[in-house]
């Protein structure tokens, strides 16, 4: 079976879900190039390594990042100033893939091995607790890397659908009890 060109677009992305590029994923972005409505530029964490491995895959000239976009930095990940959490939960959603660990009103903490280096969980939280660190021991972001953030998003997309779903069930189903209790007056 044979990778539609997204798909191919997709796996040479480093799978940060960082939203960087302007798009909402790593997935939306891979198909904006591939529909000519994006630069292969514009991925800081992909950098000038992702560039160019774009650029041979479509056949295109390689260019430099697009600044607009960010700059390319040394692989970083979220750490939480565990004494200045006051457990809002706010910096939970954002995360694309799971990497917080935390409940209200509980103190927080960043799973550091599965933290993509986002940095989406900053914004949210309301105390600024939130910072990025240099990871002690850095390696380039590879293949496994990507493919094992993309497995997490995937999961997490999957989870959020499924709670969605039961949700709408609840409530139909309290709909139909409250709708046979009016009924029965």
């Amino acid at each position: 079976m044979t990778q539609s060109l997204v798909e191919q677009i997709d796996a040479l992305l480093p799978q940060t879900q960082c939203t960087k590029c302007g798009f909402s994923g790593c997935k939306p972005y891979a198909q904006a190039i591939c529909e000519g409505n994006a630069d292969i530029n514009q991925c800081p964490p992909g950098g000038i390594t992702g560039i160019s491995k774009l650029a041979k895959l479509l056949g295109v000239n390689e260019i430099p990042l697009n600044q607009t976009f960010g700059s390319e930095q040394p692989r970083k990940t979220a750490f939480i100033i565990e004494q200045d959490c006051i457990g809002c939960t706010k910096c939970i959603p954002p995360c694309p893939v799971d990497a917080i660990l935390g409940s209200s009103k509980q103190m927080h903490t960043i799973i550091t091995k599965e933290c993509t280096g986002c940095e989406l969980c900053i914004a949210p939280c309301p105390v600024d607790c939130i910072i990025m660190k240099a990871i002690d021991h850095p390696t380039l972001w590879n293949q496994t890397d990507a493919y094992h953030a993309r497995q997490r998003y995937l999961n997490k997309q999957q989870r959020l659908q499924k709670q969605t779903q039961e949700k709408t069930e609840r409530l139909k189903k309290q709909k139909q009890v409250l709708a046979k209790l009016k009924s029965n007056k």
